[in-house]
């Protein structure tokens, strides 16, 4: 179930709900002010500063032995108090809490918190005692104090004092001190202090009055009003010592770094003085400021503060807490490893309605900062931030369950302006709205308002740009921001953890004062590698751009092979009319955000070709691109950064690595947009109309390269095939052919849209090869008489014997049939008989088997019926199967028919037939020279040629004589020449 918002548990107050403007002195405690009764109500009425006030462990020490001394009890207390702490880390305020407690006394027993003090103190009430206030920002030794408003006038420090404590008549034992400004004795100072009363004695501020007063003369003998300053808090300490219920608390720094060396050297002086002989109370409440926080920008019921003070959240608030606490434990190893997630939901408890990276990063991150006031600063911060955000939650922008240290409002010019001031740099501003928020085209806010819907309403890319400057507190002090701590700070329980990687990638590429060193964040003064991109990148020239676009679209487009290409056509005669497939390249201008004029251009280029029609219209596949814009802007890109690795800039280590990368992911980027960009074919469709094929969303790992993607989905689809069966040339044979050129039908392949497209049309070679193997087609040629020669059919033909010309066809198989019995003649009877085999050798007693054949006067074969056979040495039957007989010897068989007799000589023997004579040695090759009739050229190229075509050695000289009948038109030998050509062979035809 989602947890409620944060501003739906927890109510902010009044002051900041009604978004009041809150200046830097709201959390700036005026000491003077709350004695003179004119400081603001949070101060000046006691029971609401108690009700705001969170009791930390030192505030609460400094008070009860505050207590417990001014009720005259001496042990376990102290009579001087230092308060020593960072600038703006609540002195001010330990010291308001100390007057109220002795200006009301008794009254003060109801406040919140002091029961608490009183048990700590061991006492049962808080004592009334006389209090007197100096604040070294308010008083001034040379005009003094009083005088014009009816009271005596005071010049010094211990004059103001004696007149708060006792009046005229304290004063008037100063009455020489005064006049002479000179500090007084312990003995002088016993003489103003009331008696028998506690008395509390303040000084806030003294630096600031030591500082001013250092050389205004004082005393006797050339002394000044620094020394006389020192030895007035000397004897005031040490008479505090020594009586019973008298407290002098102290707060002596300014900011040092505003101290001087005069300065610094008083400071060491007042220090040392007042450690000796008092107390040194530490303010600072590092792992209690959240409490303080909570107690002081929000509305809490009185029975929801324990016993000690701390703040009791409701269900709603924990189970909140419970939520994060179970999503900080699922993701541990990829927070940092410094939270301890064991104590995740102790954490989130004690920050809420904080996240705890928001309240720890000022203690982390921010304190090494001079000019950061520890509690006063965060509190201002905090007071801005959550008027900001209670305000934007309630007008419905966001909704977030806790306030993130991404939601920071740098939006806001005072909260700006107040972060600023803590950081002591106001020159964050550029950086801050150029690349998170404050302008309408700030980075951050333009990539999140341009990203998926989930990240965009998280606005997850301000969130880690805040996150970032925070945690790198604005580039001061060389701290950085980690993965872990960004995730941490950003990520939710209904937030994708892996979200954050890609908006910190995101931010990293547009970001201009965002510097990365091994996924180590922070924001700086300088500009980065963005900023001088962005700028180089706007003075690319479009013409640059176009051209470069073009060249990196033809090497995309140039990887792997089986088609022609031809790029950026704008006539149709510059794209051939060939029987092949060729891609034809679109340029980027020239895409689908025009899609009507694009199709008609697609279209003129398909049928047309110069000022005639296009023959081979189905070779064409065209690539179309979507749109040609993401293209030219990342053509810039790519030239930017180049521009920028050429400049040789004098840039650091992180920053090489960084243009290193940005120039290798540039061309990646673009590489991937052309193939994201080149995603539709158009092609011929089967019904002789321009059909589209989307590929899909394509990228350079889905394939070898873009040509092999775009080949494979054609042949997917049945527009393009690898081979053909010489069943479908059969199918789709023209009924007004008899015979069929090869030549013409190679056309039809890349002319019909019935035909599917051949990627190589020499596979037809092969298909002609297998169908006049197994007797499906024909090969012939044909003479003027309209003889097939040579004519092939139902035998061997070695597909480098198959021509695609116009010389050459095929036929059907009936064709071939029927003129095959057309050309048969009966035979004549045998001329002659062979018999074979011929002078053999057997064994004793071992079968053989004689054949005769008969041939006809031309050497035809002729079929023998009735051979007579007639043998010695053994016996033989009517098939000529023969059977040796014991005898051995050399002896004859005879085969007789119609008169015609023929022999053959064999030998019977028991040993073995000697060995063969050896071979002759081999010679280095042979040479032949001879007439080919033309019905065995074929022949002889399978017989002869081919046992030696791959291997080296074999040359063929041809000489070539043609006369036919008639005489040669110029036609045909012009026909000639082209082909010779074509074959790379010299065309130097001489005519006859």
């Amino acid at each position: 179930m989602p947890v409620k918002p944060w501003y739906k548990i927890v109510t902010p107050r009044e002051d900041l709900r009604e978004g009041k403007p809150l200046d830097a002195a709201e959390f700036a405690v005026h000491l003077d002010q709350v004695r003179e009764g004119r400081a603001p109500e949070d101060y000046q009425k006691p029971e609401r500063f108690f009700e705001r006030t969170y009791l930390t462990k030192n505030l609460m020490a400094l008070a009860a032995e505050t207590i417990r001394r001014l009720s005259g009890e001496k042990t376990e207390t102290s009579a001087v108090f230092n308060l020593a702490t960072q600038f703006g880390g609540g002195k001010t305020h330990a010291l308001t809490l100390l007057y109220h407690l002795a200006k009301h006394g008794p009254a003060a027993n109801k406040w919140t918190g002091v029961r608490q003090l009183l048990d700590t103190a061991g006492v049962a009430g808080v004592p009334k005692a006389k209090a007197a206030v100096f604040v070294g920002t308010e008083f001034d030794s040379i005009t003094g104090r009083g005088g014009r408003d009816g009271t005596p006038l005071r010049k010094t420090p211990w004059g103001e004092i004696a007149w708060q404590l006792g009046g005229e008549k304290a004063l008037a034992v100063l009455a020489e001190h005064e006049k002479a400004m000179t500090a007084p004795s312990g003995e002088v100072i016993r003489g103003f202090l009331p008696e028998g009363q506690p008395c509390l004695i303040l000084m806030d501020e003294l630096m600031n009055y030591a500082s001013r007063s250092r050389r205004l003369p004082a005393g006797r003998q050339g002394a000044s009003m620094g020394a006389q300053l020192y030895s007035f808090l000397q004897n005031l300490s040490e008479v505090a010592r020594g009586m019973d219920n008298v407290v002098l608390a102290v707060s002596i720094p300014a900011s040092e770094l505003e101290m001087t060396a005069e300065d610094q050297s008083d400071y060491e002086r007042f220090k040392k003085v007042l450690d000796r002989l008092g107390k040194a109370i530490v303010m600072s409440a590092e792992a209690e400021t959240s409490e303080i926080i909570r107690r002081r920008l929000f509305e809490w019921d009185e029975r929801a503060v324990t016993s000690e003070g701390k703040v009791m959240l409701s269900k709603e608030a924990l189970e909140t807490c419970n939520e994060y606490a179970d999503w900080v434990v699922a993701h541990r190893q990829q927070l940092p490893s410094l939270f301890n997630v064991d104590g995740a939901r102790e954490a989130f408890a004690a920050a809420y309605p904080f996240h705890p990276a928001l309240i720890s990063v000022f203690e982390r991150k921010w304190q090494e900062l001079p000019r950061f006031q520890q509690t006063r600063g965060i509190l201002r911060l905090l007071a801005l931030w959550v008027s900001k955000t209670y305000q934007e939650g309630f007008k419905g922008a966001h909704k977030d369950a806790v306030i993130g240290l991404g939601t920071a409002p740098l939006d806001d010019a005072m909260f700006r302006s107040a972060v600023f001031e803590q950081l002591g740099e106001t020159k964050l501003e550029g950086a801050v709205t150029t690349d998170i928020c404050g302008k309408k085209d700030s980075h951050a806010v333009r990539l999140d308002a341009e990203a998926q819907q989930t990240i965009k309403n998280a606005r997850l890319h301000r969130k880690a740009a805040t996150a970032i400057f925070f945690e790198s507190n604005g580039g001061q002090a060389k701290a950085e921001a980690t993965q872990p701590e960004i995730r941490f700070a950003v990520a939710d329980p209904g937030l994708d953890i892996g979200n954050v990687e890609t908006v910190l990638e995101a931010l990293t590429e547009a970001s201009y004062y965002l510097a990365v060193e091994r996924n180590r964040y922070r924001f700086s003064l300088k500009e980065n590698l963005n900023k001088r991109f962005a700028d180089r990148r706007a003075t690319i020239p479009s013409a640059q751009a176009e051209e470069y676009v073009r060249g990196e679209i033809q090497k995309v487009f140039d990887a792997g092979g089986g088609v022609e290409r031809r790029y950026f056509p704008e006539k149709t005669i510059q794209v051939p009319d060939r029987p092949a497939v060729t891609l034809v390249v679109l340029p980027p201008e020239q895409s689908l955000q025009d899609e009507k004029t694009t199709t008609q251009f697609v279209e003129t280029m398909t049928r047309g070709y110069g000022t005639s029609a296009r023959t081979f219209k189905s070779a064409l596949v065209f690539c179309v691109p979507e749109s040609g814009e993401s293209i030219r802007d990342d053509a810039r890109k790519v030239l930017a950064w180049e521009a920028i690795e050429d400049d040789n800039l004098n840039l650091d280590e992180s920053q090489v690595h960084q243009l290193a990368e940005s120039v290798k992911k540039a061309r990646r980027d673009l590489k991937e947009t052309v193939w994201r960009t080149y995603k539709v074919l158009m092609l011929l469709g089967k019904d002789n109309a321009l059909k589209k094929v989307d590929l899909g969303l394509i990228h350079s790992s889905a394939a070898a390269d873009i040509v092999t993607l775009i080949l494979s989905r054609l042949r997917s689809d049945g527009d393009l095939e690898t081979g053909i069966a010489p069943s479908f040339v059969i199918r789709n044979w023209p009924p007004a052919f008899k015979e069929w050129s090869t030549k013409a039908v190679r056309d039809a392949f890349f002319a019909s849209p019935q035909f599917p497209r051949l990627i190589n049309p020499e596979v037809l070679k092969e298909t002609i090869s297998r169908g006049v193997g197994n007797g499906q087609l024909g090969y012939v040629g044909k003479t003027p008489s309209g003889e097939y020669k040579p004519f092939c059919f139902n035998q061997a033909l070695m597909t480098g014997d198959v021509e695609l010309t116009d010389e050459m066809f095929i036929v059907t198989k009936e064709t071939a049939e029927a003129y095959l019995k057309g050309k048969t003649k009966p035979t004549g009877p045998p001329a002659r008989i062979v018999i074979a085999p011929q002078d053999t050798r057997v064994r004793p007693d071992e079968e053989i088997a004689f054949s005769a054949a008969g041939l006809d006067e031309q050497g035809n074969p002729v079929p023998l019926v009735g051979v007579v056979w007639k043998v010695n040495g053994g016996t033989i039957d009517d098939t000529g199967k023969f059977c040796a007989g014991n005898v051995e010897g050399r002896f004859a068989v005879e085969a007789r028919l119609n008169g015609i007799r023929a022999t053959a000589s064999f030998t019977i023997t028991e040993t073995a037939p000697p060995p063969p004579p050896p071979p002759p040695p081999p010679g280095r090759g042979f040479a032949w020279t001879g007439e080919i009739p033309p019905q065995k050229w074929m022949n002889f190229y399978t017989k002869v040629l081919s046992k030696f075509a791959s291997a080296r050695g074999l040359k063929l000289t041809l000489k070539v004589e043609v006369t036919p009948e008639g005489g040669l038109s110029k036609q045909k030998l012009d026909e000639t020449k082209s082909a010779l050509r074509e074959l790379g062979l010299n065309d130097d035809v001489s005519a006859r």
